[in-house]
């Protein structure tokens, strides 16, 4: 085929391709999700968290300051690290009320900021609706929680206050910034029922409570939802785990 006539059938190619691309993430969180440094059981983690959709949702960029509420192995928090770069900061926060668990949440994210390239990672444990020191007040992008609202309601978390919490996400927060939720679904209408029992939040609840607390309604993704899923079982039953119907909701600071 003559270089003309290549070039030509590459373009028609393109054309008819183009529609059916998928879709780019940013480039920064492409590399995130390419960092070698990653553990392989982060990795394992990715077909069920889709975690370029979940961080192009998030809007969260290179230079931000973000805070990982609730981070568990730090799987979002290394990435959300790499997106952020070294201009940027994430705080991975352990409600205190936890910080004693079994498998030390607190000394994990420790050490997962002695990592190499993750010196933008700082560690905080306080009690979950402490009110933030005034020089913290207005510093955040984005606060992003995964799967962890609705614990904040269950007999472990010793009667917190969520009310309190949301309010000092919403200082924590510049005018502008995020606040991002991300749960597993309950059946509409059963509010907080089954935050204990199956590990889940009914979001409609979810919603006017963070909105209660100030903050507007600024969007949802569909990439976690899964319609099969009754809502009915426990999260880690082995028929839904993964695999849960999951709302991912965010919210501006005004």
């Amino acid at each position: 085929m003559t270089p003309i006539r290549f070039a030509a059938a590459a373009a028609t190619l393109a054309l008819f391709a183009a529609p059916f691309a998928a879709h780019a993430a940013p480039p920064a969180i492409t590399a995130a999700i390419a960092d070698t440094g990653r553990p392989a059981a982060d990795l394992a983690k990715d077909a069920s968290r889709k975690p370029a959709e979940v961080i192009e949702f998030a809007r969260i960029k290179p230079g931000e300051t973000v805070m990982d509420i609730w981070p568990g192995s730090g799987y979002w928090t290394r990435l959300f690290s790499d997106v952020v770069g070294p201009t940027g900061k994430v705080y991975s926060y352990i409600p205190a009320e936890i910080a004693d668990f079994k498998g030390d949440p607190v000394g994990v994210i420790k050490k997962l900021a002695t990592e190499p390239g993750r010196g933008n990672v700082v560690e905080v444990s306080d009690p979950l609706a402490s009110p933030p020191p005034p020089q913290f007040e207005g510093v955040l992008d984005v606060a992003f929680t995964f799967e962890n609202y609705h614990d904040t309601y269950d007999p472990f978390m010793k009667g917190a206050d969520v009310a309190g919490f949301n309010r000092a996400v919403f200082k924590l927060l510049k005018h502008g910034g995020y606040y991002v939720v991300i749960d597993h679904a309950a059946p509409a209408g059963s509010g907080l029922s089954e935050t204990n029992h199956n590990h889940r939040i009914d979001p409609a609840t979810a919603r006017a409570e963070i909105e209660k607390a100030g903050f507007v309604f600024d969007g949802e993704s569909k990439v976690l939802a899964n319609p099969d899923d009754p809502r009915t079982a426990l999260v880690f039953d082995p028929s839904i785990k993964g695999k849960t119907d999951r709302f991912a909701y965010r919210f501006r600071k005004p």
